[in-house]
């Protein structure tokens, strides 16, 4: 009993493409103007029409023939002899910095600010109280 995929499953292949892509199965169904639902059952089906696997082939960004001669060992032996870690090399900088967890942090510090400085404006407003009652 074998647990292999068949080689030649174009729904398998349409989901993998469409994960290495990044796309969800809502986004496709989307621009197939289908369900997600539908999606999922193309992605289980052995073999896809060819007018759908046409329109799912234009989505993705690959043609047809693409998709059906679609090997990922192929895919990942072209990323693992093209790939090189150049991290001496700062030219593939890549940003690890969350901009909206950044915005939030300036918010918090600057809400923490005005409550220190309105905090010193009450104490100043009470020493001249202080001051005006003595007199």
């Amino acid at each position: 009993m074998s647990t292999a995929t068949k080689p030649n499953h174009i729904g398998h292949k349409i989901g993998r493409i469409r994960e290495l892509r990044g796309l969800k199965q809502e986004s496709l169904a989307y621009e197939l103007k289908v369900s997600q639902q539908t999606v999922s059952k193309i992605e289980q089906s052995e073999n896809v029409e060819d007018q759908i696997l046409e329109q799912i082939a234009k989505i993705l960004g690959v043609t047809p023939e693409g998709i059906k001669n679609f090997s990922e060992e192929a895919v990942f032996n072209i990323i693992g002899n093209t790939f090189s870690d150049n991290s001496s090399n700062n030219n593939n900088y890549l940003c690890t910095i969350n901009p909206i967890e950044k915005i939030i942090q300036l918010y918090d510090e600057k809400v923490a600010l005005l409550e220190r400085l309105l905090q010193s404006e009450r104490e100043k407003v009470e020493l001249l109280k202080g001051k005006q009652d003595q007199s």
